[in-house]
């Protein structure tokens, strides 16, 4: 029977308090109620201790919430731990706690699989179940932030969009979850301390931009020649270098915030001078910084990374051109949790 009973985080606060007016309790209810599932993540009722049993009661009759678990867990010997989330209808994703001396990093997923098909990205090899809603974002935030207290006695400092899924294909509930996530008193971050990693979507790029937030964003280019992105990225057929381009720059014009270009280096792929040349033209024509990544392996022999000695090179040639950059070392490797594996296995 609890099946069928709504789930009471569907409800906006004006619609909570009217369910009390019609139940003959005043309105202030939904309030409190509100800021026991928003503000203090709570999933019971019967622990929102401010309401009357008769009042608990109701609430139980007539709603429940669906809200996320961690199945399992491994454990880094970095110290990265990656979470099996299950979810309310029993499908899963994965998240990604990332913690460093002083900060912890939230690594959050958008959908179940992803939308799109970059081929060197282990969660497009899952087919796209669907998105996420909003408090299955804000849940496993609420989850690995109890995590990092447990683990490492600090809440989280930092949260990603980096997990499974492509953010902007689920924007209205991203951003519905990053409006309660800077509401949630417990740690009370802000949107600056939030990153949004997308493999780019100009017109999506371009509405981001419009929000009252500030947030980072992080563009996944990997190559700034079109032909060699079509090949590891077969979606941005559609999205050719010179709408992207178009797109950052409304960004940074909006935001006057510098664009972070995340970029793996692989063998026979974008190794030649003539790729780093390219890089180096397209960060000419939008205030960027280069985050140039470890390859992580997902067991497909087209993809090699590129020694150290290429990635030195484009180091020297970036800096040689003003373009700052910085090699990321992948972190939770050897549990599958680093960049691009994440495939809930």
């Amino acid at each position: 029977m609890r099946e069928k009973l709504k789930d009471i985080r569907t409800l906006s606060i004006d619609s909570l308090r009217d369910f009390f007016i019609q139940n003959k309790f005043q309105s202030y209810r939904g309030d409190q109620v509100y800021e026991w599932i928003w503000k203090k993540g709570i999933h019971d009722f019967n622990q929102m201790s401010n309401l009357s049993k008769e009042l608990r009661n109701l609430l139980i009759n007539n709603f429940k919430i669906n809200h996320v678990d961690i199945d399992f867990f491994k454990k880094s010997n970095d110290g990265t731990i990656k979470n099996s989330v299950k979810l309310h209808d029993g499908l899963f994703v994965e998240s990604v706690l990332i913690p460093s001396k002083k900060r912890s990093t939230a690594c959050v997923s958008s959908q179940v699989g992803c939308s799109l098909n970059c081929k060197f990205c282990a969660t497009s090899k899952i087919k796209r179940l669907r998105n996420l809603n909003m408090d299955e974002i804000f849940d496993q935030v609420i989850l690995m932030d109890k995590q990092s207290r447990t683990n490492f006695n600090r809440s989280i400092s930092n949260i990603v969009f980096m997990g499974m899924g492509e953010p902007l294909m689920n924007y209205k509930n991203m951003i519905a979850a990053i409006k309660k996530i800077t509401q949630y008193r417990k740690f009370g971050i802000s949107s600056r301390r939030i990153t949004i990693s997308t493999s780019g979507i100009p017109k999506m790029i371009m509405k981001l931009a419009d929000e009252d937030f500030n947030f980072k964003l992080a563009l996944s280019l990997h190559s700034a020649n079109q032909s060699t992105r079509e090949k590891i990225m077969p979606f941005t057929k559609n999205f050719p270098i010179s709408d992207l381009l178009e797109s950052l720059n409304y960004w940074y014009t909006k935001t006057n915030r510098i664009i972070t270009l995340e970029y793996i280096v692989w063998d026979n792929i974008n190794d030649k001078l003539s790729d780093i040349n390219d890089l180096i033209n397209f960060c000419k024509k939008i205030p960027s910084k280069v985050n140039l990544i470890q390859y992580n392996s997902i067991g497909d022999d087209y993809f090699k990374g590129a020694n150290i000695e290429i990635i030195n090179k484009y180091q020297s040639e970036l800096l040689k051109h003003g373009v700052n950059s910085t090699f990321r070392r992948s972190r939770g490797l050897d549990i599958d949790a680093a960049c691009g594996q994440l495939a809930n296995k």
